[in-house]
């Protein structure tokens, strides 16, 4: 079974970073020689941060189950201010543009993952592992005015070591939710890497009115590894001021993909959105259970969706965006969607 597994991953991984690579060629401009200047009142700084915490306690129905949280805090650069050894890699690799502004981000993470019955102590069979996932990461970028391209290399490990049972059961208690007695079950110890790629595009049209525009991103993205493996591909929607500032609402994987970097501007800056994708889902190990030992395991769908709408407000360096999100049933005997909220807090310094 693992031996099938790897020969679909494989597979998997050769078409999507093949496809992701040649997308859309065929539409770009002629990329300029030289990475183009900032516009006039952007304002360069040591790089950007960026703190997300994603959980169903910030949704309009919350249920404490599945997804349970997610927290990640991640650093990216100014553009093109990356160290020597980093310079040469986007002629080297597929997806970056060497051609185009470059950046350098790195990232913590930590997803938490448990049943709809957390008061039991007992193994439930029919319905989502105890699982948490603590990962560090790294992150090149290639952007130009209407694409942004990002490749990153996640590693960290699942099981005991992640640290679930002790965040969640410390921190429920703190906002009034109860315990979750059911962690002696969770997934086993194992080391976990994720290669993801994503491609976005942005086609804008600005308005006529007090400076008002509207976009769409459609993107192509993907994992390959043992924690997940899949291929998305969807797109957002967004309507606002000052939408040249980013690529969207950042998020943690799997998710509709944003950007952590943003342009500071003098003004206040604001836009909704709404968009989804569909992922063709290979392996999910909160899922699919440890790659190299038994443990409890569930049947996974292979096609999940995620759609999501909020607001971002963007005001000199910093941003603020608020996302709800639904997502489509993630295993057979899953009763309905999942639904949680997103949000991010970024910062220039």
């Amino acid at each position: 079974m693992h031996h099938r597994f790897k020969t679909v991953r494989q597979a998997v991984a050769t078409l999507l970073f093949s496809v992701i690579a040649h997308a859309g060629h065929a539409g770009d401009a002629i990329t300029p020689a030289v990475p183009p200047k900032e516009p006039a009142d952007a304002k360069p700084t040591g790089g950007v941060w960026t703190f997300i915490n994603e959980n169903d306690l910030y949704s309009i129905k919350n249920r404490d189950r599945h997804y349970s949280n997610g927290v990640r805090l991640a650093w990216i650069s100014d553009d093109n201010d990356v160290p020597e050894w980093s310079r040469g890699l986007p002629s080297f690799l597929p997806l970056l543009d060497p051609a185009v502004r470059q950046r350098i981000g790195w990232a913590v993470g930590h997803n938490l993952y448990t049943p709809q019955d957390k008061e039991s102590r007992d193994y439930i069979p029919d319905d989502r592992p105890y699982a948490a996932w603590l990962y560090g990461g790294m992150a090149l970028q290639s952007e130009s005015d209407t694409r942004l391209d990002t490749i990153e290399l996640d590693i960290g490990v699942i099981g005991p070591a992640a640290l679930g049972k002790p965040i969640q059961n410390n921190y429920h208690p703190l906002v009034g939710a109860k315990k979750a007695y059911g962690w002696n079950n969770q997934l086993k110890n194992e080391p976990g890497i994720v290669l993801s790629g994503e491609r976005k595009w942005r086609v804008m049209k600005e308005l006529p009115v007090y400076d008002l525009g509207v976009d769409v991103i459609p993107h192509v993205s993907g994992s390959v590894g043992n924690i997940f493996t899949y291929a998305g591909a969807g797109a957002t929607f967004r309507f606002g001021d000052d939408l040249k500032s980013d690529f969207g609402p950042p998020r943690i994987r799997p998710a509709l993909p944003g950007s952590d970097a943003f342009k500071s501007r003098d003004t206040f800056g604001w836009y909704l959105f709404a968009g989804g994708e569909g992922r063709l889902v290979v392996r999910d190990i909160f899922l699919d259970g440890n790659t190299f030992t038994d443990s409890h395991n569930i049947s996974k769908k292979p096609i999940v969706g995620d759609f999501q709408a909020g607001f971002a407000l963007l005001f000199e360096r910093f941003r603020v965006t608020f996302t709800q999100v639904m997502r489509t049933k993630e295993f057979d005997a899953q009763d309905r969607p999942d639904f949680f909220g997103s949000i991010s807090l970024s910062a220039r310094f």
